[in-house]
């Protein structure tokens, strides 16, 4: 029997997805940033957001929906904003530009916030949010995505897993790296599941009417279906018992800003078909924000209160059974690095398509 997964080195999966991509019209500046992207991802363990994601931007750019190298504009920009139109190219290379402008802002004013619309799947939002790191800065990054959740007390999903990340500096801990859906898990995981073959556990995903299922494939049929029935439960589940009706106001609350605010499409609105099932530009927004600490306070004390903090956090008396209190990215920092050392564990269907993709193009994976 084959092995589930295929160990694949870092720097050669970002060397092969950066040609897959120059020979789909990207640049190579361009490739490398979205390549980087996406290996990120797969280095910090969420592999959902990762090189998974590889035949998805194919199918889209050979369906004329994402356009390769298309330049943004900038649509308005005042000291401290700025919103862009990334002209439905893909989300990376737009998305990094938007970050580093709000760190350029921050840097300037204290604080920056640029927004996006017109544009597409970004990768994980804890990279951009992240970059502000390196300048000092507390970075914010957000995106609306394709409809997956079903608001409290609804049957068919009208929001996206709508990510929000926040990382912020500290001194000599790790920083503080919040990167979270605001679905109770998002979309990839039930993918994850559904290439396992395996039920996923209960409370993550509603059926066609509405009732919780462990039945990872049907919900993705269901979802890709017409209509659309069923999808994923809002943070905290469904109803108002564990406070899922929380986790839709975070959602809505992301909706509002990377979607309203940027004049991007918006709920059942993002991924248009036309009445003859044309497929038209997602028309996804995102959000960015900078705060250079230096605007509130020295920057060698904010990151000795916030390591003072993880400190005690991290030495706060433990649950039963339990040996360890994380602060958030620190398991996806601890994750990286043994990827890095060791390698990504591909799965094996993951690893089958992106070969098939680099053979389509006539790229084969370096031995």
């Amino acid at each position: 029997m084959e092995p589930s997964t295929v160990l694949v080195q870092a720097e050669a999966l970002k060397d092969f997805c950066r040609q897959i991509f120059v020979h789909l019209g990207e640049t190579p500046a361009n490739a490398a940033t979205i390549t980087d992207v996406l290996v990120a991802a797969d280095l910090r363990g969420v592999d959902s957001h990762g090189v998974a994601r590889l035949g998805f931007y194919v199918e889209k750019i050979r369906l004329g929906v994402i356009h390769p190298n298309a330049p943004y504009q900038i649509v308005h920009e005042a000291p401290a904003t700025a919103l862009l139109d990334a002209g439905a190219g893909m989300g990376q290379p737009v998305s990094y530009r938007a970050m580093e402008m709000a760190i350029e802002k921050a840097n300037r004013c204290g604080i920056g916030c640029v927004t996006v619309r017109n544009s597409n799947h970004f990768g994980i939002a804890g990279y951009y949010a992240m970059m502000a790191l390196e300048a000092g800065c507390i970075g914010v990054a957000m995106t609306n995505s394709a409809i997956f959740v079903v608001p409290t007390f609804g049957r068919d999903p009208m929001l996206g897993t709508n990510p929000i990340a926040v990382a912020a500096p500290a001194g000599a801990e790790r920083p503080y790296v919040l990167d979270m859906a605001t679905s109770t898990v998002p979309f990839g995981k039930l993918e994850i599941y559904d290439r396992l073959e395996k039920p996923m556990p209960l409370g993550w995903a509603a059926d066609e009417n509405g009732a919780p299922t462990q039945d990872a494939t049907r919900v993705i049929h269901n979802m890709h279906s017409a209509p659309i029935r069923g999808g994923l439960t809002p943070l905290g589940g469904d109803g108002e018992l564990l406070s899922g009706h929380k986790g839709y106001g975070l959602a809505l609350l992301v909706e509002l800003l990377s979607g309203v605010l940027s004049g991007a499409l918006t709920s059942d609105q993002v991924y248009p078909v036309t009445a003859s099932g044309e497929h038209l530009p997602a028309g996804l927004g995102h959000i960015f924000m900078a705060l250079q600490v230096e605007a509130f306070r020295p920057l060698v004390d904010f990151q000795a209160s916030l390591d003072d903090l993880e400190r005690r956090l991290k030495s706060a008396p433990k649950a039963a059974g339990q040996d360890r209190i994380y602060i958030h990215g620190e398991k996806e920092f601890e994750q990286a690095e043994r990827r890095e050392r060791d390698g990504i564990p591909l799965n094996r269907k993951v690893w089958d398509e992106i070969v098939k993709i680099g053979a389509e193009l006539g790229l084969q994976f370096p031995k």
